[in-house]
């Protein structure tokens, strides 16, 4: 058997070193890492309150809390968020990891979903600073910009209309 294992019920891998690269593939495809969020691409903002980020996020934007994991003394130190087929974590500020500072937007996370408007209203009513109020875009989106408690930027979308590329100065990208 390579180098995968069952051990208590969890899947592990030791070092795949020596094996060919399909092996390799094949292996960690077995793998199901039941703490880490499944989504391809997960963004992973810092908090000076985790704890209270948890609720927040939850009440003004609809996640839904995945997980969470404290640190020494109880303190909550990451938590993991699902929405759609998406997921966000978030963690305690810490180390080199500090909340965004009010100098400028150096990222923003956008996050589709069903009614930009009734979305823009639920987060309102959780006190996000609305950036931009909802609007149309030349690519078929309606969307807005949202602030959370700690500073995060936040885009929320929704596809109004399937544009050709063309009619807004997109082209797509030339195969490699």
């Amino acid at each position: 058997m390579w180098a995968a294992h069952r051990v208590r019920g969890l899947a592990r891998y030791d070092s795949l070193a020596g094996y060919t690269p399909a092996v390799q593939r094949e292996v960690n495809a077995v793998i199901v890492n039941r703490s880490a969020p499944s989504a391809t691409v997960v963004p992973v903002l810092i908090y000076e309150d985790v704890e209270k980020a948890i609720e927040w996020l939850i009440g003004a934007f609809g996640f839904t809390e995945r997980l969470r994991a404290a640190g020494p003394g109880g303190r909550v130190m990451h938590a993991q968020f699902t929405i759609g087929e998406g997921a966000v974590m978030i963690g305690a500020q810490g180390a080199e990891y500090r909340v965004p500072s009010p100098q400028g937007v150096s990222q923003y996370v956008l996050v589709h979903v069903d009614d930009v408007e009734a979305h823009c209203a639920r987060a309102k009513e959780f006190g996000a600073r609305i950036v931009r109020p909802p609007a149309d875009a030349p690519f078929g989106e309606r969307h807005y910009t949202a602030e959370d408690l700690a500073g995060h930027r936040w885009t929320f979308s929704q596809s109004v209309a399937d544009v050709p590329l063309e009619a807004w100065g997109a082209v797509p990208a030339a195969p490699k």
